[in-house]
Formats: structure tokens, C-alpha cells, sequence
């Protein structure tokens, strides 16, 4: 499951960054058995310092399979059927891009996150070919602009369908599943396989040791999902594309020098050992992290950076030429492009 932090490195910070010698210069952990310069197996895939990141694609599945998808509460859904088809209209065009623009321009250019969101919903022209919504919805959105963003978004196509609906902020997962359940919210833009094993280890569900049903596939994790919602009231709608998940970044630059944009490529091309890696403290112990990059695709590290989980030191390390690459989250805004 991914790990959620939301401190995005915006032009300023990443120079501030950049400028501190220390930051996100700790050098090996010792799990990689070489220096985090990369000079210890070979130089093929060296870091290569840039002001651009990119994500290489999880061809593999590492990843579980977190897209965006609308999650609603049962009762309101079977008394208005316009809403979940309404909600489907935005997750047949959402993609990961999609997110990582809007994310930026709340926290890089600072616009408002209703203004981003309905700028986004004229420009896919989600306020037409919508109708039959009635009554009142109210959707809520968690404490980090990406939440927000995406139920005003929600928000503004339900209005344009003939719904009065609203956002309404309600913190984590833990507040507002519970409220989504009972009623109190009705529609909630939730992340696939991450609530599929929130509600799976509900205690009235399959309790906290019940085994992992998510998984890099969509579709089965959808159809692990649907039974476990009926459950404590809930539906989902569609899955869109875009998707909020554990990635692994390097600089454009990097992934121009070795014609690489997938993973899978990138073990091809690091044969020699020369990678080094940036993340959390735990990356070297999870399987979504450093085994999951050996374990999965063949990768081999000549070392590890303990930075942090996503942020601006791991960010850092990355452009600055540190590591060959690091832990992000795939709607990252600071991965928007130029």
C-alpha cells in the first residue's frame, strides 16, 4: 500500500533544497552494499543530476492498483440512479496527468482548488451531456489538495446534472468512510485498492488479520471490492485511468540517456549494478519498495539514500544527481511537465 504525504517541492523549496549540502545526503544505508554514488559496480546507470522528473511506468504491477475511483453511499445511489453514471462521466476521462496538473497548479501556482476544478470539468466538457440528477449530495473531500480538487470536480459535474451538491471537508479515512457509510457524505472520490483493504479489515467486514484482496489488477480487485462494499453499504463506481500509487522517479535526462520509460527496460539497461535508490527509511524492508524492485524486475542497487516518503529531500536527491532514482507518488504536482 502506498504511503501518503503530501509536501509537494515547489520552485522555491526544490532551490532551497538543492542548496543545503546535507539534505538527503546520508549515503548508503548499508542495504545496497555500496556507496550511494553509484561509482562502486559500475557507472552504466549512474545518477544524472536535472530539473525535470519523470515516472517510469510499474509494467510489472508491482504497485497495487490505486486508481481513482467514486465511492458512494448505497441508499443514495439507489434513490437518484442519475449519480453513479454522473460520477462515471469524470472517470472516463481522468487521467494521471490530469491529476498531476491540477495538484500542481493548487500547490505550484497556487490557484484555488475550486477554480482548478472548474476549469478542468469546462475543458472536458463534463458540464454537458449530463441530466436527471435531483436532490441534494454532499461530497466529501480529505485534507490534501489532490482530495480536494477531485470532490469539487465530483461537485461541479453533479450540479451540472441537475444535483445540488456540495464538498464538505471530513478529514481521513478513518472519519469519513464511517460517514460515508452512514449517510452523512454520499459520494467520496476514493483510491481503489487502498480502501478495498480499509474496508476488508473493517471488524464487521473480515476483521484485521483477513488476507490482502487488493492487487495490481484492476479488475479483480474491483471484483474483490464489490462484495465487501455491499457490506457496509456502500457502491463504486467506474475506475478511472489516473492513479495515486507508490512510483519511482528519475530525471528526464536520466531516462533520455538510456532511452528507458519503463522499469522493466530499466533492468535491462542496469545490469552492472550501478543503480542507487532514495526513499523512507522502511523502502529497504517493504515489498512496494526496494525487494519489490529486486524481487519483481531484477533490479540491483550499489546503494540506498534515506530521504523520505515522496517529499522534497527524496525530490532532491534525484534532480541533484544523488541517487539514479526515488520513491514519489505518481500524481505527484511536481512531476507536471514544463
Amino acid at each position: 500500500m502506498r504511503m501518503r504525504a503530501r509536501t509537494l517541492l515547489t520552485p522555491l523549496a526544490l532551490a532551497a533544497v538543492l542548496a543545503s549540502a546535507a539534505c538527503g545526503s546520508s549515503g548508503s544505508s548499508g542495504t545496497g552494499g555500496g556507496a550511494a554514488s553509484g561509482s562502486a559496480a559500475g557507472d552504466a546507470c549512474a545518477p544524472v543530476a536535472g530539473d525535470q522528473l519523470v515516472v517510469l511506468q510499474d509494467d510489472k504491477h508491482l504497485q497495487n492498483a490505486d486508481n481513482i475511483v467514486p465511492a458512494v453511499n448505497a441508499a443514495a445511489a439507489a434513490a437518484n440512479p442519475a449519480l453513479v453514471p454522473t460520477l462515471d462521466k469524470v472517470s472516463q476521462v481522468l487521467t494521471t496527468d490530469d491529476v498531476v496538473k491540477m495538484n500542481a497548479d493548487v500547490d505550484v501556482q497556487r490557484k484555488s482548488a475550486e477554480d482548478v476544478a472548474a476549469a478542468y470539468v469546462a475543458d472536458k466538457g463534463l458540464d454537458s451531456g449530463v441530466s436527471g440528477g435531483s436532490g441534494t449530495i454532499v461530497v466529501g473531500g480529505s485534507n490534501f489538495t489532490e482530495s480536494t480538487v477531485l470532490a469539487n470536480v465530483y461537485a461541479d459535474v453533479l450540479k451540472a446534472a441537475g444535483f445540488t451538491a456540495s464538498v464538505q471537508a471530513v478529514g481521513n479515512r478513518e472519519l469519513y468512510l464511517p460517514a460515508l457509510e452512514r449517510g452523512e457524505i454520499q459520494v467520496f472520490p476514493e483510491y481503489l485498492s487502498t480502501a478495498t483493504e480499509f474496508i476488508n479489515k473493517q471488524p464487521e467486514v473480515n476483521g484485521p488479520n483477513a488476507p490482502a484482496v487488493a492487487s495490481g489488477d484492476v479488475d479483480a480487485t474491483v471484483a474483490a471490492l464489490q462484495p465487501l462494499a455491499q457490506k457496509v453499504g456502500l457502491v463504486f463506481g467506474t475506475p478511472s485511468k489516473a492513479t495515486d500509487q507508490n512510483a519511482f522517479a528519475v530525471t528526464k535526462a536520466f531516462a533520455d540517456q538510456l532511452n528507458v520509460s519503463t522499469l522493466s527496460e530499466l533492468a535491462s539497461a542496469c545490469g552492472d549494478g550501478s543503480l542507487t535508490l532514495a526513499g523512507p527509511t522502511e523502502c529497504p524492508t517493504r515489498p512496494y519498495c526496494q525487494p519489490g524492485l529486486q524481487d519483481t524486475y531484477g533490479l540491483k542497487f550499489a546503494g540506498f539514500t534515506p530521504t523520505d516518503t515522496g517529499g522534497p529531500l527524496t525530490k532532491a536527491a534525484i534532480t541533484r544527481g544523488d541517487v539514479s532514482m526515488g520513491l514519489v507518488f505518481s500524481s505527484d504536482g511536481a512531476l507536471a511537465q514544463g
